[in-house]
C-alpha cells in the first residue's frame, strides 16, 4: 500500500481509494486491447478484492501490456513474481470472456 497513507485513516476507505486508482489504471493501459481486457476484469473483480489481491493486481499493472498479453494467452509462462490468484483469475477471465 501507499507508505504515505495516514496510519489513522479508515482501512476500508483506503481500500476503496486503492480500488478507484487501480480501476482507472486498468482502463488507461495504453492499448485498446489491454484496456478492454484489464479494465473489464477490474470492473468485475476489484469490488470484491481484499488488500492482498489489490496489491497483487497493482504489481501486475506495473508491467507492460505486451508482457501481460503474452502471459494471458499462454504464449509465455507467467513469471513467478506474478503467479498468484489474481493473475490466474485474469487469465481465466480472458478465457471465459473470449468464449462468450
Amino acid at each position: 500500500m501507499n507508505p504515505a497513507a495516514n496510519s489513522n485513516s479508515d482501512p476500508a476507505v483506503d481500500l476503496d481509494a486503492l480500488r478507484r486508482k487501480l480501476g482507472f489504471r486498468a482502463w488507461h493501459r495504453g492499448t485498446r486491447e489491454a484496456d478492454l481486457l484489464v479494465g473489464s476484469f477490474a470492473d468485475r473483480h476489484l469490488p470484491n478484492f481484499g488488500q492482498e489481491q489489490l496489491e497483487q493486481f497493482e504489481r501486475l499493472l506495473s508491467e507492460n501490456d505486451p508482457d501481460i498479453y503474452e502471459w494471458m494467452i499462454g504464449r509465455l509462462p507467467i513469471p513467478p513474481e506474478h503467479d498468484n490468484p489474481v493473475t490466474n483469475l485474469l487469465r481465466h477471465f480472458r478465457l471465459i470472456t473470449i468464449s462468450s
